[in-house]
């Protein structure tokens, strides 16, 4: 039956940017800094044996011969996808089975710390990596996107399934019905915490359209109406940038928006399982961690490339540690995991400035900047707006509860929608750009989609911007080269307007490495990666994908992107080292292996910009 609403007169006054909104709505991505702290990597990132690097103080307690009840949380990889034979080895280890991950060839564990040697001295085990923890990432939007072009185009998602691994989507929220209010958009929910519906941080009293059990954190719920949220108890002012997708929640963040390597890893596996029920063609990862391996050693990179590979594009957050400088780094090499990886599509965060017209728009100092660790993978591939955005507000939630500044009127409550900031918010609107390209051109393959979307994204930026916490006082700038922006701020009408095409096969899109010259000093870029495609065409020389078509003359550096004529300068740099690496093994000074960062510089840094 169709819900019947309280109409209230609508509110169509300023955004609220109160202190509190300013401040606080970060927290989610403030928590994301916060998974990266409770990881301790040892080591230069080089496997030890089977074991993962982050994994050897572990492995050295258990041929220590210590008896405990220690446990760890651990992916094991086969040589094949493992059947009841190998679960049954690992449960007679003492080990408690938390998921079977197929697309990884691998099950996750919580297993006795004495009982690693075992795994070790398994002839079927490839590999063993620890279970990461990994949290959220966090108008103008549309406007920033040239979204209403595809609007007035007749293009609005529809029929496009987009996955949602998140903290749950609430979908009795009114913006996530379809356009008579007759029923949800949201066609499906997995649970794969295990945790309990109930939420210690939740009001006693619920409103009528507030379901505690989809989305107890509240994330979620604000990224999906990034995506596809159509507007309607705020008159289409907080629309989202495709309002006529089809949602797919897989939740995968608790309450307090905690979860892991195995749960994002199962959820990514149901959604290429649900690919064709639900025409699912996008995947959205506003999540992330730190990286402890290159990421052809990483299981979370697996998985995203595997859903890749059978057809749907997936975006992912950069990360929120652009303003963490590490002996002089400014915040580069910290983009996070599994947007490290060259496959997806890797989004940073613009700000809009609270105006219309995207050509005041600056970089979110937060923003992660590349290239990647170890691998030195050039990312982020594109920006798009992410500070300070309106979304739905999940009534109960520990983010709504927990932060009543952040609310915003709408025409039912005064607190129908919500501010949130970070890559979180960006990878959303890029996601929902997508659907609109696919509805247009059904038959595009991700490398496709990518391709086009780096193409013809907005190039022109000034040199440099300034940010200054409004918390601190402390200012931050920032330089618009490719490890900042990417090949630029998404465009919609631009891609939809556009006709040409990379090629359709995997790794065509493939974003390049960059790669040190230590006679010359300077730094330029591989055309491909080896690992996953002996070359990725769309970085060649053609006059149609050429980097400098794709990157532009106005964005820094897209020939030589680091030398003495370009923003970085010269390798003398202080932070050179820590990115690039001060010895033959770069991973030696890499921003997240060793020189760890403490909490206290990030609950300083990630807060909504001006």
């Amino acid at each position: 039956m169709p819900k019947t609403l309280k109409p209230k007169s609508p509110s169509r006054g300023e955004r609220h940017s109160a202190a509190w909104g300013k401040r606080l709505s970060m927290l989610l991505v403030l928590l994301v800094a916060e998974a990266a702290f409770a990881q301790v990597w040892e080591g230069n990132g080089k496997a030890v044996g089977k074991f993962a690097a982050d994994l050897a103080p572990a492995v050295a307690r258990a041929h220590q011969g210590a008896i405990s009840n220690e446990t760890v949380d651990v992916i094991v990889q086969y040589k094949q996808v493992p059947q009841s034979a190998q679960e049954g080895r690992v449960q007679r280890l003492g080990a408690r089975l938390n998921q079977r991950l197929g697309v990884v060839k691998g099950i996750a564990l919580t297993i006795p710390v004495r009982a690693l040697p075992a795994l070790e001295a398994d002839a079927e085990v490839l590999s063993v990596s620890l279970d990461h923890p990994l949290k959220a990432m966090d108008d103008y939007t549309n406007a920033a996107m040239n979204v209403s072009a595809a609007w007035n185009a007749g293009y609005d998602g529809a029929g496009i399934g987009v996955a949602v691994i998140d903290s749950g989507i609430n979908d009795s929220h009114p913006d996530l019905w379809d356009s008579t209010e007759s029923y949800s958009r949201v066609v499906y929910h997995q649970d794969f915490t295990g945790t309990s519906a109930s939420n210690s941080y939740a009001s006693s009293t619920f409103n009528s359209y507030h379901h505690p059990a989809y989305d107890l954190y509240g994330h979620g719920t604000h990224v999906a109406g990034i995506v596809g949220g159509n507007g309607y108890l705020s008159n289409g002012q907080y629309a989202g940038v495709a309002p006529g997708v089809t949602l797919i929640d897989l939740r995968v963040l608790n309450s307090f928006g905690v979860g892991n390597d195995s749960m994002v890893i199962a959820a990514i596996q149901q959604a290429i399982n649900l690919q064709n029920k639900y025409n699912i063609q996008v995947i959205n990862l506003s999540l992330g961690r730190g990286i402890s391996v290159g990421y052809a050693q990483d299981p979370l990179c697996q998985a995203v490339e595997s859903a890749w590979k059978s057809g749907i594009v997936v975006v992912v957050a950069a990360g929120n540690y652009g303003r963490i400088s590490v002996d002089g780094s400014d915040g580069y090499g910290t983009v996070a995991a599994p947007g490290n990886d060259p496959l997806v599509l890797t989004v940073g965060a613009m700000k809009s400035m609270d105006t219309f017209p995207r050509t005041d728009d600056r970089i979110a100092s937060y923003s992660s900047k590349g290239p990647t660790t170890y691998d030195h993978v050039v990312k982020p591939d594109v920006v798009a707006p992410g500070n300070l955005v309106v979304s739905l507000d999940d009534h109960g939630s520990t983010l709504d509860t927990l932060y009543p500044g952040n609310e915003v009127a709408g025409n039912n409550t005064n607190h129908d929608y919500f501010i949130l900031s970070g890559t979180s918010m960006a990878t959303p609107a890029a996601a929902g750009a997508v659907a609109l390209l696919l509805q247009q051109h059904p038959s595009m393959t991700p490398d496709q989609v990518k391709a086009r979307l780096m193409k013809t994204a907005y190039k022109t930026f000034p040199t440099s911007s300034t940010a200054t916490d409004p918390t601190t006082g402390q200012t931050y700038t920032s330089y618009y080269d490719i490890f900042t922006v990417g090949t630029g701020y998404l465009d919609v009408q631009a891609a939809l307007n556009n006709n040409s095409l990379a090629p359709a096969t995997v790794g065509a899109a493939l974003s390049p490495t960059a790669i040190y010259n230590a006679s010359k000093g300077t730094v330029t870029l591989s055309n491909g990666n080896s690992a996953i495609a002996s070359n990725s065409v769309v970085w060649g020389s053609s006059v149609v994908w050429g980097a400098s078509v794709v990157w532009g003359a106005n964005v820094s550096g897209s020939s030589v992107v680091w030398g003495s004529s370009v923003v970085w300068g010269s390798s003398t740099m202080t932070g050179f080292s820590v990115v690039w690496g001060a010895t033959t093994d770069a991973a030696d000074s890499v921003v997240w292996g060793a020189a760890m960062f403490s909490p206290d510089a990030a609950l300083a840094t990630i807060v909504g910009e001006q």
